[in-house]
């Protein structure tokens, strides 16, 4: 059986780069004639656009669960614990990681998409069934493997442990690891389902999972301690694989065959060689994660707790929105260039990186701002103190400057993967970890910036990938619409300096008046983060709009095309 996948010639753009006011005019285009019947090529623009806001809603929900689920544990539990709980994620991590993480974007949805366009789909499930099935195959030898040698693999992730934190740590691998085999089971199938431009199910597993952890703690807690939310994140994973294997059960339409391996398929053979460079890449990744993490096992307890958390916090806004636009966008690039239609590849990758810069830049000012207060409500009570607020915020700080180029590394290197191009990124990745693991080495033994000095490192390593990576892709396209994407970098970090202005002042008020209001703790954080919200966010919206930011200009010709015409 074969399905159709036809995509229109679309707009091309040839010769140099539009100017900013002719490419805005081109998203306006396209916005207005779907509506009155757009061309294929176009549509799937405005079909990625409309997944990506569609994702970030239900990563949003899957990331306030997931703020309930780290509540629960850094109130439920001790240091002690949460410590041993974190740590013992970095194996299981980095199995899934290399087995399927990198596989997915490098190698799995390119050519699996690239079958699909072509009209080839019971060829294409061949080369997926195969793939899949020796990737269970490994992961289950590999957790067998985890689970025998728990005791073993412990003091690897996390030498400095005392011994009582050590057995903690092995007993809570050796229950969480057979949750990887699920967890890449249902990267596998959302991967899938995301080449068929299905993202309803991949956005659902995860608040699945988020639930099952939080009914761990919540309930098993009391009777097993920190080993409840273990059971939980086992639980979780199942059922994330369960929901997106239903729906790709309707979409296969029975074409995945059980079983089946043909190590001799051109098909597989060429997933292999696109995924050994991203193999690489992410070895350096999770090393990087892996080493820092046996580096802060040597700090003052509660320190891996802390950069956990801290890392949480920017991950929110990466996971709501970023997240969404690189999932939504990744098949679409992936399409244009197969289909050699580059014109409209740069225009949709500048579009993505310009969205998400001017999402992600006032964000990380916001958390600089706020960030004592928000750690404080999200976190605070029970057995999580003050001085725990104090080390996760001070974390914070340092996480937050890097955010916008973690933000954008969930984009680039998917353009060079669409491109059949995995070294790149490799490479790149390769040379900027290198850095981090230096620089986690020199500010561990040299200053006194404790976990400052981790969260620090970690963002200069993403501006330095991000820089990398967009300089290198501008060479191999001719060119990204690089002046459109710097205009827009400035205007937005020039409206949220305003932005960020306007919360401090917000913030000294709220602070003088509490004591007349009898506000104290959590109250008084929690007046100055909406207080600081609701005026922050308006300002910084104005102040965009004043600059005649061109995202402001296409959101609101959007809302108004949209509502007027339905009012």
């Amino acid at each position: 059986m074969q399905r159709k996948y036809n995509d229109g010639d679309g707009m091309k753009i040839d010769g140099k780069m539009p100017p900013l006011k002719k490419d805005i005019e081109i998203m306006m285009v396209n916005i207005s004639s779907l509506e009155r019947g757009s061309t294929m090529s176009e549509q799937n623009t405005m079909r990625a656009a409309r997944a990506a806001g569609m994702i970030s809603f239900m990563f949003l929900l899957s990331r306030i669960l997931g703020f309930i689920r780290e509540n629960l544990s850094g109130r439920l539990f001790n240091r002690f614990e949460t410590d041993a709980f974190f740590a013992a994620f970095i194996i299981p991590d980095t199995m899934y990681y290399l087995l399927v993480g990198g596989a997915l974007s490098a190698a799995f949805i390119p050519i699996f998409t690239e079958y699909l366009a072509k009209g080839e789909e019971e060829e294409g499930w061949k080369v997926a069934a195969t793939f899949i099935n020796i990737t269970v195959l490994l992961l289950a030898l590999f957790t067998v493997l985890g689970v025998v040698f728990a005791d073993w693999l412990a003091p690897l992730e996390a030498p400095y442990f005392s011994a009582d934190k050590m057995k903690l740590l092995a007993d809570l691998t050796r229950i969480m690891f057979p949750a990887v085999c699920f967890t890449a089971l249902a990267g596998l199938t959302g991967g899938a389902l995301n080449s068929y431009q299905h993202f309803l199910g991949p956005a659902l597993g995860p608040i699945f999972y988020n639930i099952a952890i939080i009914t761990g703690a919540f309930w098993l807690g009391p009777r097993l301690g920190i080993g409840g939310m273990a059971v939980g994140v086992v639980a979780g994973a199942i059922g994330n694989f369960l929901i997106q294997l239903a729906f790709l059960s309707k979409l296969g339409r029975g074409l995945y065959r059980f079983g089946y391996i043909d190590l001799k398929n051109p098909g597989f053979r060429r997933m292999l060689i696109l995924m050994i460079p991203a193999l690489i890449g992410l070895s350096a990744t999770q090393a990087n994660i892996a080493i820092t993490n046996v580096m802060a096992s040597a700090l003052p307890e509660g320190s891996i707790t802390a950069l956990r958390f801290a890392n949480r916090l920017i991950q929110l806004p990466i996971g709501i929105f970023a997240s969404g636009v690189a999932m939504a966008f990744f098949p679409l690039l992936s399409r244009l260039a197969a289909q050699k239609e580059m014109g409209q590849f740069k225009t949709n990758l500048s579009l993505a990186l310009r969205f998400i810069f001017f999402i992600m830049i006032p964000s990380a000012f916001g958390l600089i701002i706020l960030r004592y207060p928000i750690i404080k409500i999200l976190f605070e009570g029970q057995k999580f103190t003050s001085h725990d607020t104090m080390m996760t915020a001070y974390a914070l700080l340092f996480y937050s400057i890097g955010l916008f180029a973690h933000a954008g590394i969930l984009m680039l290197p998917r353009a060079f993967y669409a491109l059949k191009d995995t070294w790149t990124p490799v490479l790149v990745s390769v040379l900027s970890v290198s850095l981090s693991i230096a620089l986690n080495w020199l500010f561990l033994h040299y200053t006194q910036l404790g976990v400052g000095g981790f969260a620090l490192s970690f963002s200069i390593m993403g501006m330095v990938n991000l820089f990398l990576l967009m300089i290198i892709l501008r060479k191999k396209i001719n060119g990204i619409d690089g002046q459109a994407i710097a205009v827009s970098f400035v205007k937005t970090l020039g409206a949220s300096l305003v932005m960020t202005g306007a919360i401090y002042l917000v913030q000294q008020i709220v602070t003088h008046l509490a004591g007349r209001w009898a506000l104290n703790g959590h109250w008084e954080a929690a007046v100055v983060v909406a207080c600081g919200m609701a005026v922050g966010i308006p300002v910084f919206f104005v102040v965009a709009w004043l600059l005649k930011m061109d995202e402001i200009a296409m959101t609101i010709r959007a809302f108004k095309r949209k509502f007027g015409r339905n009012g």
